[in-house]
């Protein structure tokens, strides 16, 4: 498993612990890191700076060798915490950065003048030329079985596409549960592989039980598509209450979001409003639960400690 992606993060296994809104956190981390991948968190896990300064200090104390950790960061306007959190983490210091839903110019370019590597998510050929020629280190390839905001490609089309019309290293997300599937990603041509739904089923997972359990009792037939959560399309495991409220957007929803002027804020609103609803599913169980993970939680059997995760992806 020796690759362009293990030699950049010097790390044992091509494999990143993608970033989960609201599950992942330094304790999942750092235990990657003891097993020889990448951890990265999401910056809007943290409510304040302080907060995330802190988290940072943790992991840069924590490093062992084999293991690296990273942030990721929401660079659109609807992130309106961007560039303070951009600006902690350059002060402080990680591995890497993933960019999600926006330009990753602005991160490119802070990133390289504190050393920090940056990987940008993208779902197509036209933005992943794009980053490259913006000075990105990586594209993680987001495909069509993905959790959360997912690509319309599959794993393999998705691969060869990129591979052949880049010269950075490609990461491919989605798709993962097992060895067997990182194997089949190397083989497409992918550099490494980000692994996240198979993590929130880990004992150190930032969430309820409940939603740990849901991971395990459901598979990939059960991940539904929904536009209500953020008004982009994310998967979500089809619980009673999924069915319930339905997975569409609402008449005023689509009209207001196909409103020019008002799509923007529209947006950062709905934005805003779906992180909320997420956080009270996460964090507290409720018959009004909306699960985000992907199908790759066909793998996913029991709840156990993330180390013995890692080790099932890569023995």
């Amino acid at each position: 498993m020796n690759t362009s992606i293990t030699q950049i993060l010097k790390i044992k296994y091509p494999i990143i612990q993608a970033p989960m809104f609201l599950v992942s956190n330094t304790v999942m981390v750092i235990e990657a890191m003891k097993g020889g991948i990448a951890g990265c968190i999401p910056a809007l896990n943290y409510r304040t700076l302080d907060a995330l300064r802190r988290s940072i200090k943790e992991l840069k104390a924590a490093k062992v060798e084999g293991g690296s950790y990273g942030y990721n960061l929401i660079v659109n306007k609807s992130n309106i915490k961007y560039k303070e959190q951009l600006r902690v983490i350059c002060e402080e210091g990680c591995d890497f950065i993933i960019t999600s839903l926006g330009s990753p110019e602005e991160t490119i370019k802070q990133a390289h003048k504190a050393g920090i590597k940056v990987f940008c998510d993208v779902v197509d050929l036209k933005f992943a030329k794009k980053v490259e020629a913006l000075g990105a280190d990586a594209a993680i390839a987001v495909n069509n079985e993905a959790g959360g905001h997912r690509g319309d490609l599959s794993p393999e089309d998705l691969i060869k596409l990129l591979k052949d019309n880049l010269s950075i290293p490609v990461i491919s997300a989605g798709g993962v549960g097992c060895k067997v599937d990182i194997d089949e990603m190397l083989s497409y041509g992918a550099d490494g592989v980000s692994v996240g739904s198979p993590f929130i089923a880990s004992l150190e997972a930032g969430v309820t039980q409940e939603y740990k359990q849901a991971c395990v009792d459901y598979g990939a037939e059960d991940i539904v598509m929904t536009e209500r959560i953020s008004g982009t399309p994310c998967t979500v495991i089809n619980t009673p209450y999924v069915q319930k409220t339905g997975t569409k957007q609402t008449w005023l929803e689509s009209v207001l979001n196909k409103n020019r002027k008002l799509k923007k804020w529209v947006k950062m609103i709905r934005f805003s409003i779906g992180m909320k609803a997420t956080e009270k599913a996460a964090k507290k169980a409720t018959y009004k639960t909306v699960w985000v993970a992907g199908p790759s939680i066909e793998h996913t059997t029991s709840i156990l400690p993330t180390k013995a995760i890692v080790d099932k992806l890569t023995i």
